[in-house]
């Protein structure tokens, strides 16, 4: 009984002996940064100033060291980014900062559409910076874990982005590895890219709407984005196409598409001119899409080809576009953000202790779905797709 009684009391001071240890080290830390950010352009006063009474933020490396267990299907992906909720939130504001976008477009040639894509898929329009405060999160991670070179680049970019009064102290906030603003942009991105579109003299990611879309057009237009050019259309594969060597960066002509069979999906030609690369993110039987360099320069905002997939499309559904006409390989489909809101609150119901109710299927919530899966003899995979919202309806 002693034992246990003592193994709360034990585990709370070997907690705080690490927590203070972390904490001198980092003080340490911030101390020995101080002569390379002065050589970066950071000044010894906003340096002072901004690290002063510092704490490391721990939670941010483990979400630096520990990768999630939990991967995310296409059709997954594509049904909480392009749902119909965001398809006509963002219609509305093509509508409200029209004349801005036409501005946008004019100055960078990046079409109102895809621009606003963006801004729908990095932050959900602006409903989702983020909430850490990047000195303290870019700090902790210039001085543990991995890539400390890398995350002190960026960590020195944030006190020169304070230093310059482009935005306030407290509003410099975002995701844990540094992404911040209406479009999410790292801070070294934001240095270069960035732009004084609305003319007050600084460059405010965080509250200035046409700073952040004009930024994000610039962004694109420096990825090689061509006025006028499609990222791309669904096409229709002949059966027993081998796709076999075929990606997004093995562009052919249009004319080799053509003579290999390949249609839009529609039926039609393809275009005369130009070239593409052949993109099959589910295999052969699923969607499959010819996307040219536009697509790429969509792509260079974040490196995975699912995101750019998803901000192609939602720009096509934004300008009236269908959704995709070939299904998803897949006997249960993905679930929009108002279904995934709507299995929280059945799993609430149900007594599942999952925290808020936000279409985010974190931890807590995908443990309450492995107990319904396990519950109704599903397999307990914690993926919530269209059979287990059923099931739960039920």
């Amino acid at each position: 009984m002693r034992t246990l009684l003592l193994a709360p009391t034990l585990a709370l001071a070997l907690s705080t002996n690490v927590w203070a240890q972390s904490a001198g080290d980092f003080g340490a830390c911030l101390s020995e940064l101080r002569a390379p950010a002065r050589a970066a352009g950071v000044s010894d006063a906003a340096y002072a100033r901004h690290t002063q009474g510092l704490a490391p933020d721990m939670g941010v490396i483990e979400k630096l060291d520990n990768q999630p267990e939990f991967r995310t299907a296409i059709w997954d992906y594509m049904a909480g980014l392009v749902d119909e909720e965001r398809v006509e939130q963002g219609r509305a504001l093509l509508d409200q900062h029209r004349e801005t976008l036409n501005q946008v477009a004019a100055r960078f040639g990046v079409d109102a559409a895809t621009v606003v894509a963006v801004w729908g898929v990095e932050s959900n329009f602006g409903q989702s910076f983020g909430s850490y405060p990047l000195v303290q999160s870019l700090g902790t991670l210039s001085c543990f874990g991995r890539r400390q070179g890398y995350f002190r680049g960026e960590f020195f970019a944030s006190l020169r982005i304070l230093q310059a009064g482009h935005i306030a102290p407290e509003r410099l906030v975002g995701s844990w590895a540094g992404a911040f603003g209406h479009t999410q942009f790292m801070p070294s991105t934001f240095e270069r890219l960035a732009v004084d579109f609305d003319g007050d003299g600084k460059r405010d990611l965080m509250d200035s709407t046409a700073d952040a879309l004009a930024s994000t057009a610039n962004f694109l237009q420096k990825a090689g984005w061509q006025t006028g050019q499609v990222w791309g259309f669904e096409v229709k594969l002949p059966a027993g196409f081998n796709t076999g060597g075929e990606g997004r960066r093995t562009k052919r002509a249009m004319a080799d598409w053509a003579a290999r069979g390949l249609k839009r999906v529609d039926g039609s030609a393809l275009p005369a001119q130009g070239s593409a690369g052949l993109m099959t993110p589910a295999g052969p039987s699923g969607p499959a899409f010819l996307v040219t360099r536009n697509f790429d320069a969509l792509y260079s905002y974040n490196a995975a080809e699912s995101y750019g997939l998803a901000i192609a499309h939602l720009s096509d559904r934004l300008r009236g576009g269908a959704p995709f006409a070939t299904p998803w390989p897949t006997d249960d489909l993905g679930l929009s953000r108002a279904e995934r809101r709507e299995i929280q609150s059945l799993l609430l119901l149900r007594g599942h202790d999952i925290g808020t109710v936000d279409g985010m299927l974190g931890d807590k919530s995908r443990a309450a779905i492995r107990a319904e899966q396990t519950r109704l003899g599903h397999e307990a995979s914690g993926r919530a797709g269209q059979k287990l919202l059923k099931a739960l309806r039920n």
